[in-house]
C-alpha cells in the first residue's frame, strides 16, 4: 500500500480507493430486533451495504446493553447468560480485515425468561405437584412434592418459584415453595396469618397476594401478602369487597383481579381488584357475565398476559375475560368441553391453560384443556394430569404479572 501521510489530492484519493489502497471498516448493521428466550437472545439484524475496505465482511459481533458479547459470520446470532427478567437491548457491528465497524442503533428491548412452565396440585396424590411445559402440549409429569398430604389449597407465583398456601388437611396454614429449577421437595416458606383454603392467588415479580377463602366456620376477606424474595409469613394487605371463597385471579405487573364466586349462602358475580405494589382495601372492578353455578373458578394461580385475564369453567362450561388495566364487566370468551367446576389455571404471556376438577356429576376429572389468550374461541384438549383432581392449584413462571 502505498504512504498515506501527507495531503492528497482529490484525484489520488479515488485512486486510492479504487486501488483498494484505502483502508476503511465496515458500515453498521441495519434493522436489529431480538427474541428472548430462557437467559438469552437470538438478535437478527441486516448487514451493511458497505463492506470496507478491503470490502468482504469477515464477521459480526453483538454487544448487549449489559455487558455479553457473542460473534457470528451471519444472522442471527445468540447471546447468552443473559440474567432472566431483566430488560436488555443489542447491537451490531461488522467486522473486516480492518476491523470492527461502526455499531448499529440499538434494538428495542427484550426480557428474558426461562421457558414458560405450570405446576399443578393434583388431589389424587395429595403431596404431588405436576409440571406441564405451556407452549407445547402433552400429558403432565411428575415434578415433586408439597411437604405434606395437602389439598384445596391457593397459590401464587413468580418467575423463580410457586407457593402453595394452606390446606383443608389438618387446616394447615403453612406456606410451601417450590422452584421450578430444582424441582423435588417443597420447603417451608411461612404462614398465613390465618388457615382458610380455596383463596385467590395474584401477585407480580416481588409480591405474592392471597385474597379470600374459606376457614373452618367462615368466608373470608382476608387479603396477605408475601415477599418472594423473603421467606416469612403473610403480612395484613387490606380486605375484599366481600368475604368470598373460591376466587380466580388474572394479574398484571400493577393488578391483582379476583372474580367470583361463592360468598355466605350464594355466588357472586362481583370482580375485585388491588394495586398489588401497595396495600389497602379492594375495589369494585365489575361483574363477571355468567351467574356461578356454585363452583369456583380457576382457583388459585393466575391466568393471564399482561393485558387481558381469562376465567374458567363458574361451575359451568363457560370461559370469560377481562381487559386488566381497565374496569367493567367480563365478556364471553368461549366455551370449555364440559361444565367443570374448582380447577386451576396457569399461563404464558399467549396461553392459558387449566386442569379440570369436577364435572357436573362431582367425578374428579384428570383433563387439561387451554387457549390463546389473546383470541376468543373454545378450549381446547391439552393431555392429561398424572390423576384425577377434585379441587386444584396452579403456579407458573410466566403469568401476565411478570
Amino acid at each position: 500500500m502505498s504512504n498515506r501521510q501527507g495531503v492528497w489530492s482529490l484525484i489520488a484519493q479515488y485512486q486510492a480507493i479504487a486501488d483498494q489502497d484505502w483502508t476503511m471498516a465496515p458500515g453498521a448493521p441495519t434493522g436489529v430486533s431480538a427474541t428472548e428466550a430462557d437467559a438469552q437472545s437470538a438478535v437478527s439484524f441486516t448487514a451493511p451495504t458497505f463492506a470496507g475496505i478491503p470490502g468482504t465482511i469477515t464477521g459480526f459481533k453483538v454487544t448487549s446493553s449489559s455487558g455479553q458479547t457473542a460473534t457470528g459470520s451471519s444472522s442471527p446470532i445468540t447471546v447468552t447468560g443473559l440474567t432472566n427478567g431483566n430488560a436488555v437491548t443489542f447491537t451490531v457491528q461488522a467486522q473486516n480485515a480492518i476491523g470492527f465497524g461502526k455499531a448499529s442503533d440499538a434494538s428495542s428491548s427484550v426480557t428474558p425468561r426461562p421457558a414458560p412452565v405450570g405446576l399443578f396440585s393434583v388431589d389424587a396424590a395429595p403431596t404431588d405437584i405436576n409440571k406441564i411445559t405451556i407452549a407445547s402440549t402433552g400429558n403432565a409429569t411428575d415434578f415433586g412434592d408439597l411437604t405434606a398430604t395437602k389439598t384445596h389449597m391457593t397459590s401464587c407465583s413468580n418467575a423463580t418459584r410457586a407457593l402453595f398456601a394452606g390446606s383443608d388437611t389438618n387446616q394447615s396454614a403453612q406456606i410451601d415453595q417450590i422452584t421450578y429449577a430444582t424441582g423435588g421437595t417443597a420447603s417451608d416458606f411461612g404462614d398465613l396469618s390465618t388457615w382458610r383454603k380455596y383463596g385467590g392467588g395474584g401477585g407480580n415479580t416481588t409480591r405474592g397476594i392471597f385474597a379470600g377463602g374459606e376457614s373452618a366456620s367462615q368466608y373470608e376477606n382476608i387479603i396477605g401478602y408475601i415477599t418472594f424474595a423473603s421467606a416469612g409469613n403473610e403480612s395484613d394487605f387490606g380486605d375484599l369487597t366481600l368475604a368470598r371463597n373460591g376466587s380466580g385471579s388474572a394479574t398484571s405487573s400493577t393488578r391483582s383481579v379476583f372474580a367470583g364466586t361463592r360468598v355466605q349462602g350464594d355466588n357472586t358475580k362481583t370482580i375485585d381488584y388491588i394495586t398489588t405494589a401497595s396495600t389497602g382495601n379492594a375495589t369494585d372492578f365489575g361483574d363477571l357475565n355468567a351467574n356461578p353455578n356454585y363452583g369456583q373458578c380457576a382457583l388459585g394461580g393466575g391466568c393471564s398476559s399482561s393485558t387481558r385475564g381469562v376465567f374458567f369453567g363458574l361451575g359451568r362450561n363457560v370461559i370469560e375475560y377481562i381487559t386488566i388495566a381497565s374496569t367493567g364487566n367480563a365478556s364471553d370468551f368461549g366455551d370449555m368441553s364440559t361444565t367443570m367446576d374448582t380447577g386451576g389455571a396457569c399461563s404464558s404471556t399467549t396461553r392459558g391453560v387449566t386442569n379440570w376438577g369436577e364435572n357436573a356429576g362431582g367425578t374428579a376429572q384428570n383433563l387439561i384443556e387451554y387457549v390463546t389468550i389473546a383470541n376468543t374461541g373454545n378450549s381446547t384438549d391439552f393431555g392429561d394430569m398424572t390423576g384425577t383432581t377434585a379441587s386444584s392449584t396452579a403456579g407458573c413462571n410466566s403469568h401476565g404479572g411478570l
